[in-house]
């Protein structure tokens, strides 16, 4: 049976959209309207300035007039039925166009070369701005009454807009290729020529030639996720895998020039071949949904010696050069303020992938700092819920057990019979975000017991560093609030998480 649209839309929207404890209790909805005009007119201006990512810039820039045409029938028609809502989308909103407006001043204001090496580090921070925006649009479009209920419509809106994103992100990423390749030219005939053209360092011109070599390479977003041929992988056995459980072995591999993380199953005989393979291809169509910078990229299934009595099932994935995020935060690296805050968006932009719509809404069900894992960049990428129903298919045992108890929730600790929803995995993210300000293991040396006393009777949060950054330091608690009504949303997460890591990268 069908649900109204309309109702689940407002019941979602009025905890999801919303930033729960965060909304502002004293400016009215109207006198936000005149400061969010301001800040669209000021971005289209910018957005006509910019070097590099063009086409994502003009195409935010005309996603926003739409939404600037909203914003003005609000202003018109008013607050309707439903006013702290609209309130609380348009405050977010704001803080949302304020970011965007901090992204594409960036490649406006700094130097030549610098610009370019800046706009391609921020391209990827377009997919999280779109997808806020989009959220708002449908938040207002419902305060306004229009009509949302046709599923059809919506999903061909949703086809279109992700395939405009690949193409501008494609165009975008050629016309920075001529860019590079103009100036490597340029070096050919005096490194002193090209310092004088673009304002530069020796060290500017080794990240040209080095930025360069990344943008020949295929684009892992242009890959399929379907079943691979065996003779397509090329990977280390027998050698040993260089991570190994009862249910499964990892091998580091290659596919299509990539290097990828090849994960072989024991065999189960409870299940055919016909049914992995049915599974699998139900689930790709899932994943596609939630293709993300942020989100561990997922090539496919692989099945060898299909004919024989036991074959090897296998599914191949993205590689991270540094491991889980734990493994990084208990190594050695520097690891400085401003790229703690750059490690928690990108975290957070993971999460909200998951999280930032009705229509895609899905829940991880296990975080923690070893879900998240780190490639060559420190770029973090959300791990360990990719092709789960295949891979639940193939393991022994059936583990589907949620985050250890430090990660619990209080609601959870306090009944076993408290459902798992996106609150309870903000709270688990809220500690893995402690984890990254400390790099320690929480609740460490801790019983069961002891662990429930702290959260639930003491409503104990573990202690920050004293230098961690005061804006940061409180969004971490925000997220381990014990009611889970002030924790913010994953959106929300993000927008505040972005204003944070431009200060400490200015400062």
């Amino acid at each position: 049976m069908r649900t109204d649209t309309s109702v689940t839309s407002w019941l979602y929207l009025s905890r999801v959209i919303t930033g729960h404890g965060d909304r502002p209790k004293h400016q009215s909805a109207m006198d936000i309207i005149d400061p969010i005009l301001g800040i669209a007119e000021k971005l289209y201006s910018l957005c006509g300035e910019v070097k590099a990512n063009k086409k994502r810039c003009q195409r935010l820039a005309q996603r926003i007039k739409a939404l600037e045409e909203l914003v003005r029938a609000v202003k018109v028609k008013g607050l309707g039925q439903k006013p702290t809502l609209v309130k609380n989308v348009l405050c977010e909103l704001k803080l949302t166009l304020e970011n965007a407006q901090d992204v594409v001043k960036k490649y406006s204001c700094a130097s030549y070369l610098k610009r370019i090496l800046k706009a391609y580090d921020q391209g990827d921070d377009f997919v999280s701005l779109n997808e806020r925006l989009n959220d708002a649009a449908q938040a207002l479009s419902l305060a306004l009454q229009l009509d949302q209920s046709d599923e059809l419509l919506q999903e061909s809106r949703e086809t279109t807009r992700w395939r405009e994103d690949e193409a501008d992100r494609e165009s975008d990423r050629l016309e920075l290729q001529k860019l590079l390749l103009s100036l490597a030219e340029d070096t050919k005939e005096s490194v002193d020529t090209v310092h004088e053209k673009v304002d530069s360092t020796e060290k500017d011109v080794k990240d040209i030639k080095a930025m360069l070599e990344t943008l020949m390479k295929p684009s892992i977003f242009h890959q399929d996720i379907r079943e691979i041929k065996p003779e397509e992988l090329i990977y280390d056995v027998p050698k040993e895998p260089f991570i190994k459980n009862d249910n499964s072995e990892i091998f580091k591999g290659e596919y299509n020039k990539f290097t990828v993380a090849i994960k072989r199953y024991a065999y189960s005989r409870s299940t055919s071949l016909s049914q992995v393979r049915s599974i699998f291809k139900k689930e790709v169509d899932t994943m596609k949904r939630f293709e993300s910078p942020n989100i561990l990229r997922m090539f496919g299934i692989c099945i060898q010696e299909e004919i024989g009595p036991n074959p090897n099932y296998l599914i191949v994935m993205e590689f991270c050069e540094k491991g889980s995020l734990r493994e990084v935060l208990d190594s050695q690296r520097k690891l400085p303020w401003d790229r703690k805050a750059r490690i928690s968006l990108d975290a957070a932009q993971g999460l909200y992938r998951l999280h930032q719509s009705e229509e895609k809404f899905k829940v991880h069900g296990c975080i923690n700092s070893s879900k998240f894992l780190v490639d060559a960049g420190y770029r973090v990428k959300l791990g360990g819920f990719e092709l789960a129903k295949t891979e639940t298919s193939l393991k022994r045992t059936n583990d589907s057990s949620r985050s250890s108890l430090c990660y619990s929730s209080p609601q959870q600790l306090e009944s076993i019979n408290h459902k798992y929803n996106k609150e309870c995995e903000m709270y688990s993210f809220g500690i893995v975000l402690w984890e990254i300000a400390t790099r320690k293991i929480p609740f460490r040396g801790c019983s069961h017991k002891e662990v429930y006393q702290r959260v639930c009777k003491d409503k104990h949060t573990e202690p920050l560093p004293e230098d961690c950054p005061k804006q940061l330091g409180e969004l971490i608690n925000d997220c381990r609030s014990y009611d889970s009504f002030q924790r913010p949303t994953a959106g929300v997460l993000v927008d505040k998480l972005r204003k944070v890591v431009e200060q400490l990268e200015v400062d």
